[in-house]
């Protein structure tokens, strides 16, 4: 699969588990159900992914955790927070260039209607979607 049709089927994926189970749960649950949803579309998904930082030549386990890597293709942050900041599409940029990824999505699901908690991130540049 492509990371565009990734990306298709994680946001219909997260539409359905906020159909669900609706907002105000914890990330954790959110991305356990996620990861149950991207199975039935035969994607595999690790989550919690360590992402070491290169510096002087090393490579630093600095605490950087992806939440979820989808067919070793797109990087997804779960949020489910009053509303997503500046800051959060900057984490999502920082690990898609330490990792060399080239889409990712911030997925908040603390919010009425799911498509206003979706934000894309390809190749550094944001995007709604």
């Amino acid at each position: 699969m492509t990371e565009n049709e990734i990306g298709d089927a994680l946001i219909g994926s997260a539409m359905k588990v906020h159909s669900a189970l609706g907002p105000g749960l914890l990330e954790s649950v959110y991305e356990a159900c996620l990861t149950h949803e991207l199975a039935k579309h035969d994607l595999t998904v690790q989550r919690q992914v360590v992402l070491p930082v290169e510096y002087d030549g090393q490579l630093m386990e600095a605490g950087f955790r992806i939440d979820m890597l989808i067919a070793k293709k797109v990087v997804v942050e779960v949020k489910a927070i009053d509303g997503l900041a500046p800051i959060h599409a900057a984490q999502l940029l920082t690990y898609l260039r330490l990792g060399g990824f080239k889409l990712g999505y911030l997925l908040n699901f603390n919010v009425a209607r799911m498509r206003d908690g979706i934000k894309r991130v390809v190749n550094g540049l944001e995007d709604a979607k």
